[in-house]
């Protein structure tokens, strides 16, 4: 009977704490993800919350681009192909959004050029959408395989100083895109 009323008590401590940890906001955890934004030290990876790993890759004019160049503006990484249906469906939506956010905000289109049938394939693809926002080519696969991309299309949402705030495996629509970049 002794052992009952001690854990008795024990669950009602472990459930008081709880409560008042959810109601005051203090736990370990949420004061982490507050102050992690702002570390410019914080971890590299993939991961929400790590800093996005640099990269640097050619855009169709063999120009080199890389990651860092965008510091200071909100990103959205999109690996793409031309050969994806879903992809093809967001390609407007991420045109529309480019446009009406490109002051504060890029969109670097990462063509996964390893994966097409050629990378000639790029180009009309590009001027049949009409993009205008940055695109950089994958010719090795490297960046898919860094980023882990299992799913096409992939999007990668960072802040101003590159750490990455959301993850979108799969199409996503100008609304989400605009949801997205405005809650931070």
């Amino acid at each position: 009977m002794k052992k009952n009323w001690l854990a008795l008590l024990v669950l009602i401590g472990l459930v008081g704490y709880g409560v008042y940890d959810y109601v005051t906001g203090t736990t370990k955890e949420s004061k982490k993800e507050q102050t992690s934004a702002s570390n410019e030290n914080q971890p590299i990876g993939i991961e929400k919350g790590q800093r996005a790993p640099n990269f640097t890759l050619n855009d169709l004019n063999g120009n080199p681009i890389q990651l860092a160049d965008y510091r200071g503006k909100k990103v959205l990484i999109n690996f793409w192909a031309t050969w994806c249906p879903p992809c093809r469906a967001e390609m407007p939506h991420m045109q529309q959004f480019y446009e009406d956010y490109q002051k504060d905000t890029v969109i670097l289109g990462v063509n996964l050029t390893a994966t097409e049938d050629s990378p000639k394939d790029v180009k009309p693809f590009i001027e049949e959408f009409g993009l205008t926002f940055p695109i950089v080519m994958d010719e090795e696969g490297t960046l898919m395989t860094d980023y882990m991309v299992i799913a096409y299309p992939t999007t990668y949402v960072l802040d101003e100083q590159g750490v990455i705030r959301e993850v979108f495996r799969g199409a996503i629509n100008y609304e989400i895109m605009q949801k997205t970049v405005d809650a931070f």
